[in-house]
């Protein structure tokens, strides 16, 4: 492992990572190794009949492909308060909490100390390699990071999201300031239990430490839109709480205020300069380098579902580069990107050989079978697509985790990987099959027209297959920053329909067994309707991801979306 005590060596780090990578077939054995002699004596593996082996041919006879759905019995039982090793020996620390953004409502995972340390593995390891192309002094990092709502289990365990998990872990600290990158706030705004109250103050520190600050981050890209956007409507205020040293009244929280209260001091010339700042931007562009002259970067998650928001993040970026976080999930980490100058449509992820387990469903000309054989890590193939399956320390066993990747190439001799979408298809009426990817490609498609008209840009969007009306049809609904024209809207409508290309979607357009595409436009603010429900049920808005498809589990979010529909209009293709 990787983690180092002390001062931050980058070289050492970079060091060890080669070493590690230079033999992942070795490696990928002596960590599923670990993993069976740590658990070999669990409930979950002693019933799957593997009597002490730990060898890869002995692990893949004895043990299945499983999803959470199978795992789930097990898991409730842990948070219950049985304390017997049922997936792991080592104790479970808390339940980790999926945002539920997907499924509707969030996935209890098991959480302990192993993946603490793996976190702070891999954000030593992606902190090397970004800090070799982009020093940083000593400094801060202004981090849109937010805890999330906590419960107890019925067993007495803490339940809260994966992220929030790794805060409150004693590690979280040390290795932030190792790393240069403790944030500009302290940690009650972190943990404040109000969103927008959370948000500001971010802002406001952020700018009472401007010169500071290294580089601007957030776990997903969509946190710094969202704090840009507030931005764009509070920067007055946050200049006259600067000015005059007193924190704006909407700022309740009492652990908050004084938080930030001790800290903050009347400083006119401060807010005077950011003041000029801004009134001298157009329409925003460049806010970022302008206030935070030293940063060096802005970097978060931008791959999958984030994509859509790296056009708005690159226009506040202005000429400071986006850099693509590491790659993992709330069930485990998966690679780090060694390449920070690659920009983020193209960002690659080196998968760690010794912080799991890995194996590789192929996709090529199996359309999904499920009997295509996993291989290992070593043996992926250059140009392939797989779905990823995982062994973690923390009590997962072959599990599907349901993303689709890409190999790019190798590092040394352990697979680059490109995300490509989540394995489920979220779109689909009767033979028709359409990825996240597939609506990623439509809705990109159609967004070239919307942004030939001056100064329009879609915000966001998700969809939903309508299997009420007779027949079937796709629904995608649109939020604009501004009006559009009709026949704008309807040129983008026609657009997307078209754009779907897969087969069995085409060919049941053309024989009307899925009827016209349908664009719902909604009013402007209504996304963010849905995030706040999404923070009422306790996903972290660090954690949330707008759901791309709404499934029959989110009816209360396709009830916010159809409550604000301004415009509708069905597609013309195939008349």
């Amino acid at each position: 492992m990787l983690e180092k005590k002390g001062n931050f060596n980058m070289e050492r780090v970079i060091q060890e990572f080669d070493e590690v990578t230079r033999n992942a077939s070795r490696v990928q054995r002596e960590t599923l190794k670990k993993i069976l002699e740590e658990n070999g004596d669990t409930e979950y593996l002693q019933g799957l009949g593997l009597r002490g082996r730990t060898d890869i041919d002995s692990f893949r006879a004895c043990v299945p492909l499983v999803t959470h759905h199978d795992l789930e019995p097990y898991i409730q039982r842990i948070a219950d308060g049985d304390t017997a090793p049922i997936l792991t020996r080592k104790p479970v620390t808390s339940i980790s909490l999926s945002s539920g953004t997907t499924q509707g409502k969030p996935k209890y995972i098991v959480f302990n100390e192993e993946l603490v340390h793996n976190t702070m593995q891999i954000y030593r390891i992606s902190y090397a390699f970004r800090n070799r192309e982009f020093p940083t002094e000593k400094g801060k990092a202004l981090q849109f990071i937010y805890g999330s709502k906590q419960f107890e289990t019925k067993g007495g365990l803490t339940a809260t999201t994966a992220t929030t998990n790794v805060y409150r872990s004693h590690q979280f600290k040390s290795t932030m300031r190792d790393i240069q990158s403790q944030c500009t706030s302290p940690d009650e705004v972190i943990f404040g239990s109000d969103f927008l109250q959370s948000l500001y103050c971010h802002l406001l520190c952020g700018l009472l430490y401007a010169d500071q600050v290294q580089f601007v981050s957030a776990t997903f890209a969509h946190s710094i839109v969202v704090a840009f956007q507030s931005f764009e409507k509070d920067w007055e205020e946050l200049c006259r709480d600067i000015k005059t040293g007193v924190l704006s009244s909407r700022i309740t929280n009492p652990n908050i205020r004084n938080a930030v209260s001790a800290i903050l001091r009347p400083d006119p010339e401060l807010a005077d300069s950011i003041y000029r700042k801004c009134e001298g931007l157009s329409n925003w562009y460049g806010v970022i380098p302008e206030l935070w002259t030293n940063a060096k970067y802005v970097y978060g998650i931008m791959t999958g579902s984030m994509e859509h928001y790296t056009r708005k993040l690159r226009h506040y970026a202005g000429r400071l580069p986006l850099v693509c976080a590491e790659y993992g999930s709330s069930e485990g980490w998966i690679g780090a990107n060694v390449d920070p100058l690659t920009p983020p449509d193209s960002a690659t992820f080196v998968v760690l050989p010794d912080i799991g387990f890995f194996e590789f469903i192929p996709l090529r000309g199996m359309d999904g079978c499920e009997h295509a054989e996993p291989i290992g890590l070593t043996e992926v193939q250059v140009g392939e697509e797989y779905e990823i399956i995982i062994t973690t320390f923390a009590g997962l066993y072959r599990y599907r985790l349901g993303d689709v990747v890409r190999v790019e190439g190798f590092y040394n001799s352990t697979p680059r990987l490109k995300f490509i979408c989540r394995r489920n298809l979220i779109l689909s009426i009767n033979i028709d099959k359409n990825t996240e990817k597939d609506l990623q490609l439509a809705v990109d498609e159609a967004t070239k027209l919307l942004l030939a008209e001056k100064k329009l840009d879609l915000l966001d969007f998700t969809s939903y297959a309508d299997m009420v009306s007779d027949p079937g049809h796709y629904v995608i609904f649109w939020e604009l920053n501004a009006d559009a024209k009709d026949e704008v809207l309807q040129s983008c409508c026609d657009c997307m329909d078209r754009t779907f290309v897969d087969p069995g979607y085409v060919g049941s357009r053309r024989i009307g067994t899925i009827g016209p595409l349908e664009l719902k436009v909604v009013e402007r603010g209504t996304f963010r309707k849905v995030l706040y429900h999404f923070l009422s049920r306790g996903t972290s808005v660090g954690q949330f991801k707008t759901p791309r498809c709404v499934g029959p589990a989110n009816r209360a979010v396709l009830e916010i979306l159809n409550e604000h529909v301004i415009k509708r209009f069905f597609s013309m293709t195939y008349y």
